[in-house]
């Protein structure tokens, strides 16, 4: 019987992936772009190090390269991708975004205007899966309230940045809960009903305070704004909601998101049932550069562990890990340090999940906890970073009437969810599902 082959761990083997990471990390800060290089490329330049430095053949480690981009798990998330992309795609040509929006402000008052962005940034941003369109959505509308009123732009933004990283943690077309499900190998909703019970006690207190800070607001003269929506245009994400909670089969949901959002702009007349066809493809070619770097990653992380790179990160993390909370600490400090470097959440957890996954299984954790950990500190680093897209955007509508500190010290959602799941991890009692 031959014997199985044993690979050393070795710390040379993640010279390819350190490539891929300086890559992306470095042509953001020579052009001041973290966006400047498309991440894919970058994962094509630290597969090519591979190439050159792995002694296999060039057939054994293409083989290796298509064994990776094709594992279940991979194409699993890329699959979901292009739904939830669709669906992002037709909901916003039936102009459901702009209904969520205008529904908010119509109802608000202005002494809970900070509340209400808040809510309304959740709202945006669980719906539409991403914190970044809800923010090109919202910041506009922010500013312009502040500028017309007595209102502080710090607290505004500060809510507004909040709110749309609590809405992407918990939303189940967010790229960041896919890749941290499907690397967990986890239901999303039992992701979801996980990350309520961690993100809720830091949505009551951000809303306390946030209250709070606006009963000093009085009303000034402004003129008088009609917002016009139809309250039908919101039910395509009410739908997907309810289905994701109740534990309906991702795949499904999306599907009749899709369907729904559809129909309802074909009944209202938004499109023809052909131009809706091209809106959902519009929709899966928006999801191309997370599509190809979510393959690519998985090739090059197949490249890295057969090489001995990922059992040289077990080995260092292991040294480290004294029982399951260490573990969980661990896996925490593993995707916040990536996210730092790269300064992309979906990336972060992409390059962590395979690692998480097998600290996960070896110290016997619960998997959907340990996805929702991913997510969380990969939402908090990227919220909190001077160079995430979140905080530039922001930066950049308030046209220099906020800097960095006016903003972070008033995100008060994201301090009070770093505290709240560190003492969730710490002291909470350890079950197995």
């Amino acid at each position: 019987m031959a014997k199985l082959k044993t690979v050393t761990p070795k710390f040379s083997a993640l010279i390819p992936l350190f490539v891929f990471v300086f890559t992306f990390l470095g042509v953001g800060i020579y052009q001041n772009d973290f966006y400047a290089l498309p991440a894919p490329i970058a994962v094509i330049v630290g597969i090519v190090v591979a190439f050159l430095m792995f002694r296999q053949s060039i057939n054994s480690k293409i083989k290796t390269v298509l064994k990776g981009c094709g594992d279940d798990k991979i194409l699993t998330m890329c699959l979901i991708y292009l739904l939830a992309g669709a669906f992002a795609a037709i909901t916003k040509a039936t102009g459901s975004v702009d209904a969520i929006v205008n529904l908010g402000l119509d109802y608000i008052a202005l002494q809970y205007i900070y509340l209400g962005v808040f809510i309304i940034a959740g709202f945006l941003s669980v719906s539409t899966g991403t914190s970044v369109g809800a923010i090109v959505a919202l910041a506009p509308i922010v500013v312009g309230i502040a500028e017309k009123s007595n209102i502080d732009l710090g607290i505004l933004c500060g809510a507004l940045l909040g709110g749309s990283m609590f809405g992407d943690n918990l939303s189940i077309i967010s790229d960041t809960t896919i890749a941290a499900t499907q690397s967990l190998g986890c239901k999303m909703s039992d992701k979801f009903k996980q990350n309520i019970k961690i993100v809720i006690p830091a949505a009551i207190f951000t809303i306390i305070i946030l209250i709070f800070q606006g009963i000093g607001i009085k009303n000034v003269a402004t003129e008088t704004v009609v917002y016009s929506y139809s309250v039908i245009k919101i039910s395509p994400y009410i739908l997907v909601i309810l289905l994701s909670i109740i534990g309906i089969n991702v795949f499904v949901t999306l599907f009749i998101g899709v369907i729904a959002s559809g129909l309802l702009g074909i009944i209202y007349g938004d499109f023809t049932l052909i131009e809706s066809t091209k809106i959902a493809y519009t929709g899966f070619t928006s999801m191309t550069e997370i599509f190809l770097l979510s393959l690519l990653t998985g090739g090059l992380a197949a490249l890295v562990e057969k090489n001995g790179g990922i059992d040289y990160i077990l080995n260092k993390i292991k040294s480290l890990i004294k029982n399951k909370r260490s573990a969980q600490f661990g896996i925490a400090t593993l995707v916040s340090t990536i996210n730092m470097a790269i300064a992309n959440n979906t990336v972060s957890i992409i390059i962590a999940g395979p690692i998480a996954k097998t600290i996960n299984d070896q110290y016997g954790l619960d998997n959907k906890k340990t996805a929702s950990i991913l997510d969380v500190f990969a939402c908090i680093t990227q919220g909190l970073l001077p160079y995430g897209a979140q905080v530039l955007m922001i930066l950049s509508f308030s046209e220099g009437k906020i800097d960095y500190l006016d903003l972070v010290t008033n995100t008060w959602y994201l301090a009070a969810l770093l505290i709240y799941t560190l003492l969730f991890i710490g002291f909470k009692p350890l079950r197995i599902s």
